[in-house]
């Protein structure tokens, strides 16, 4: 194997570069993993090849945190990986030259089995973020597989959110989240609304939404009491535009409840709660994305997630093209892309 190996590098100068950096050394309790594929997040990784992630971030630093790859090599501690697994949320470890934006897309990542930690007594510290690593079954296609990062973190949200079945649902935003949580909502047996571009109402239809709501309508308040005459149950607010929760609080069941998932206005966003006819409650707890890894991998099974909704699996982008995926990512010409991120032999 080489020294040496390819990665998508986010710049101090917001560019996104594919440079050569070195292949990762892997420790006792960690796997050695050949990236397979990996998929892009249009919001969150914009932000961060912005500058305008809320977290601070050390800069060139690999992106990517949609990724999987087979183990390659194990290190003599590993007992729940072996040579051959396809893992999730694997991404190359910072070094002193090149941080780790979660690092996903480069040819090799590393893998740590927390598992094994764990039952060794290792502090919790040095495995707890690892939880993410987790094998995919055999039967689920490689090219798939980078959807169950998404899926997880949304499913996850969506049942602690609390979602059931009858309840009327409004989901605000026309992305790769929002898409995820139409599925999940209507998988649930709610009665799910879109409130988004009307360039993705086919999409979302297709994912299950019983109506469509153009945001850029003027009139999106009548529309709203027209298609929630008895009210709104739970809102989802995939984006994070108070204008939107803003526009539906009228609406809003006693106890209803909305839930803030996107990052665009987090720090600045502002509710009047007196437009709402009743109490209300905002979820603010988040998810835990490894909690759902089985129940999302038996709904890929029965055909209820359809990663074709979300990326052309078909015709990946290769990794040295990256740059020219987000760039059609910022111009909304696609909800996500499927990267290649398989090295030569």
């Amino acid at each position: 194997m080489k020294d040496t190996m390819l990665a998508a590098v986010v710049t101090p100068e917001r560019t996104l570069e594919v440079r050569s950096v070195p292949v990762p050394q892997f420790g006792p309790y960690e796997a050695l993993v050949a990236m397979r594929f990996g998929a892009t997040c249009a919001g969150t990784d914009q932000r961060i090849i912005d500058h305008g992630h809320p977290r601070a971030l050390r800069y060139p630093g690999i992106l990517g945190h949609e990724s999987v790859g087979r183990v390659v090599a194990v290190g003599e501690k590993v007992t729940s990986f072996s040579v051959g697994d396809l893992i999730t949320r694997v991404g190359a470890p910072e070094t002193q030259a090149v941080s780790a934006i979660h690092g996903g897309f480069a040819q090799y990542g590393v893998a740590r089995d927390w598992q094994a930690m764990q039952r060794d007594g290792l502090d919790e510290g040095l495995w707890q973020k690892a939880r993410v690593n987790k094998v995919v079954p055999g039967d689920i296609p490689e090219r798939v597989a980078p959807m169950i990062i998404t899926w997880r973190e949304t499913l996850s949200y969506a049942q602690r959110f609390g979602v059931e079945k009858g309840m009327q649902v409004l989901v605000a935003g026309s992305g790769a989240n929002a898409l995820a949580f139409v599925c999940h909502c209507v998988y649930a047996g709610a009665r799910v609304v879109s409130l988004g571009s009307p360039a993705r109402e086919a999409l979302f239809r297709r994912a299950g939404a019983q109506e469509y709501v153009d945001y850029h309508a003027a009139d999106i308040p009548a529309r709203l009491r027209a298609l929630f005459p008895d009210g709104i149950d739970r809102m989802i607010d995939a984006i994070g535009y108070p204008q939107n929760a803003n526009l539906a609080l009228p609406l809003f069941k006693q106890d209803a409840c909305l839930g803030v998932y996107g990052w665009h206005a987090r720090r600045e966003y502002g509710l009047n709660p007196f437009l709402a006819a009743h109490s209300f409650r905002v979820y603010c707890d988040g998810y835990d994305e490894p909690e759902t890894h089985d129940e999302v991998i038996r709904r890929i099974r029965e055909g209820a997630l359809d990663a074709s909704l979300f990326y052309d699996m078909d015709a990946p982008v290769p990794l040295e093209n990256i740059a020219g995926a987000y760039a059609d990512l910022r111009a909304r010409r696609a909800v996500k892309y499927l990267v290649d991120l398989r090295a030569e032999p």
